[in-house]
């Protein structure tokens, strides 16, 4: 059975923002291209890998990784908010691998059977807080976050770095009611980057990625709300034995090493 018949099977079940992500994603596929491993079974094709937003730079590297060790395969990524990712692929959008920022988004998937195997943690991330660049504010807590005339901005609560935050903030029996609430980590960092805020609750990994964009703050209870990334083969995918590869790849010392360096925990 082909990929494309499988998803035209499954959009039977898609409704509302499932149907809405699918219609995009679809768009973007690439039906025409090889899905399968080869007669050999080196990996051979392309795969596509749903993933946290915060994994965006890490990742992208270790797909042109395997592209280059694998010639013949694409990697095809879509980041976005772990819990509207798990939404697209149990409503039908066609997904080889899901690595999420949490175990509570990825019980979504696997609630729905749409897993292939079990799935394993493979990094972990803690919070910190990005300001502007020279710390104007002169942030140095996460209770300075709550101060009046502090403009915040933190990700939605139904996000895993939205729901670490909310963690973080009962550890600390702070209250904070954020300027805006971002559906991803990547567009919380964003409103720092752009001034459009003085502040955000984010990964540490992003506001390292931002590089001197902004500047990190770290704060104690960070160590409340620290998040397991896992990662899973999914049920649906058409090209299995490629994405088992960069399944490995990820958690292979190689792919520890990316992810280490850009300021993922080890599980």
């Amino acid at each position: 059975m082909t990929r494309s018949v499988r998803r035209t099977r499954r959009t039977l079940r898609v409704t509302g923002a499932g149907a809405a992500a699918l219609m995009v994603l679809s768009a973007c596929s690439s039906d025409d291209s090889p899905s399968s491993a080869s007669p050999s079974g080196k990996p051979s094709g392309e795969v596509t890998v749903f993933a946290a937003a915060s994994l965006k730079e890490s990742f992208e590297e270790l797909g042109r990784t395997f592209e280059k060790d694998h010639p013949g395969t694409k990697v095809t990524f879509n980041f976005g908010g772990s819990d509207a990712l798990a939404a697209s692929i149990t409503g039908g959008a066609p997904a080889d691998v899901f690595a999420s920022a949490s175990p509570k988004t990825m019980k979504i998937v696997t609630d729905a059977g749409d897993n292939s195997g079990a799935p394993t943690t493979f990094v972990r991330n803690q919070l910190e807080i990005a300001t502007l660049p020279g710390n104007p504010d002169k942030v140095d807590s996460l209770k300075d976050l709550t101060g009046s005339g502090m403009k915040v901005v933190l990700c939605d609560k139904t996000v895993p770095c939205g729901a670490a935050a909310q963690k973080a903030l009962d550890a600390g029996k702070l209250k904070l009611t954020p300027v805006s609430w971002e559906q991803d980590v990547k567009s919380a960092l964003n409103k720092v980057v752009l001034k459009e805020a003085d502040a955000a609750v984010v990964y540490k990994t992003d506001v390292k990625a931002a590089g001197d964009k902004v500047e990190g703050v770290e704060f104690p209870e960070s160590a409340d709300a620290v998040n397991d990334y896992p990662i899973t083969l999914l049920r649906e995918s058409g090209n299995p034995g490629t994405a088992k590869a960069f399944i490995e790849l990820v958690k292979s010392p190689e792919g520890q090493k990316v992810l280490s360096e850009a300021g993922f925990l080890t599980p």
